[in-house]
């Protein structure tokens, strides 16, 4: 095989769903805090906007590579609205899903031996992403006790002549870390200042919580429009992640590089998909509220329950719907039998003698940590929780 390919590591995320979901087939009673996956369906209206597309024969055909039109509309619109930033459609590519725009933006502007910025803990796609286009990942971590925000000093400490990007993920998967307005603005500034792209991932941005406001990187500084790509979609919002439509909004130039890529790699997205994204962007937003204040009720009580477990450090997180526990404590002391010495072991301990599953620290960054998502229901977050709160009792 090709040694490019050869090297990317399967996703762990999906990995750890996966073998989750067999032991259930299986008939173990597990609970899987694994996958970034709302338990809720789709709206209503979204399915109903689908179900009309799917008959109309204009549908059943090729449409223009980058997008319908009228839902490229939709996403300046949303653009616009939610990220402040005004953007026109032609700078807009409807991807199949969030997952391909990350993968075209590193494959349109990064060549072999740049270096890209990636704040630790990061979602495990990214570093096999730059690393396919050819590029290095050079990871930048920030702690538990720096609620997983990395400073610009750190940045600048990171930066070489090599450094040709940074990717900025606001609100954070894996850990719900949300930037303020400041921090955001401070590390645009830097960034321009020396003429660093920036990717910034905005998937989560309609899922904050508390007092926070969702701050955009353009919109905190407008004068990096010409070297920032804007990754997005309908997946985690609208509870639509098997629909796939996401999409990538940048300057003319990598937008239209970003086309002819998509091109020759996949054409256009589904168009029923796309007339199902139309109606989630342009439809009612009461689905999206509602959901939200569920997640936000499952976040305080996920992280009541495990900041009450002896050795889980959990921050409360500002969006998204993790939590990222720091259980480095947990680490080099016995349990059913077993010492783990990282996240992995004990991830794997936690599944086998808990019947829960987590996704180690590994797949993001350093050991000494898990990801656990609360987007399941609140009767399996509780009983998720009391199953660990047992183990570590033990």
């Amino acid at each position: 095989m090709a040694s490019r390919i050869a090297a990317i590591a399967e996703s762990a995320t999906l990995k750890v769903d996966a073998k989750a979901k067999a032991l259930k087939a299986a008939g173990r009673p597990v609970i899987s805090f694994a996958a970034g996956e709302p338990d809720f369906a789709t709206p209503q209206h979204v399915v109903d906007a689908a179900v009309l597309a799917v008959q109309d024969p204009a549908n059943h055909r090729y449409t223009p590579a980058t997008g319908l039109p009228e839902l490229k509309r939709a996403v300046a619109e949303k653009t616009a609205r939610e990220s402040g930033v005004t953007v026109d459609p032609s700078q807009i590519v409807i991807t199949n899903g969030g997952k391909q725009a990350v993968y075209q933006a590193f494959q349109t502007i990064v060549d072999e031996g740049d270096e890209v910025l990636l704040p630790a803990p990061y979602w495990t796609t990214y570093p096999e992403a730059i690393s396919l286009a050819g590029g290095t990942p050079v990871e930048v971590f920030a702690g538990s006790d720096q609620d997983y925000l990395v400073t610009v000093e750190q940045l600048e400490a990171a930066r070489t002549p090599r450094t040709k990007a940074l990717l900025f993920c606001s609100p954070s998967n894996p850990t719900g870390s949300v930037y303020s307005a400041e921090q955001t603005r401070a590390i645009g500034e830097w960034a321009l200042e020396h003429g660093i792209w920036v990717i910034s991932d905005e998937i989560y941005q309609d899922l904050v919580y508390d007092d926070v406001t969702f701050t955009g990187i353009l919109e905190a500084v407008p004068a990096l429009a010409d070297t920032t790509i804007l990754v997005n979609g309908v997946a985690k919002t609208y509870a639509m992640t098997g629909w796939r439509v996401g999409w990538f909004i940048g300057p003319a130039d990598a937008v239209k590089a970003a086309s002819n890529l998509q091109s020759h790699l996949s054409s256009n997205v589904a168009n029923v998909s796309q007339r199902a994204a139309i109606a989630a962007l342009t439809g009612p937003q009461e689905p999206v509220q509602a959901m939200r204040e569920a997640f936000d009720r499952r976040r305080r009580a996920i992280v009541d329950g495990l900041n009450a477990i002896p050795g889980f450090v959990t921050p409360t997180p500002k969006g998204a719907f993790y939590v990222y526990p720091d259980v480095t404590a947990l680490l080099g002391r016995e349990w059913a039998g077993s010492t783990p010495t990282t996240t992995l072991e004990l991830a794997d301990l936690i599944l086998e003698h808990a019947e829960v599953a987590v996704v180690p620290g590994e797949a993001f960054g350093p050991s000494g940590y898990i990801r656990m998502s609360y987007a399941l229901g609140d009767d399996d977050i509780a009983e998720g929780v009391r199953r660990l709160t047992e183990f570590f009792s033990a």
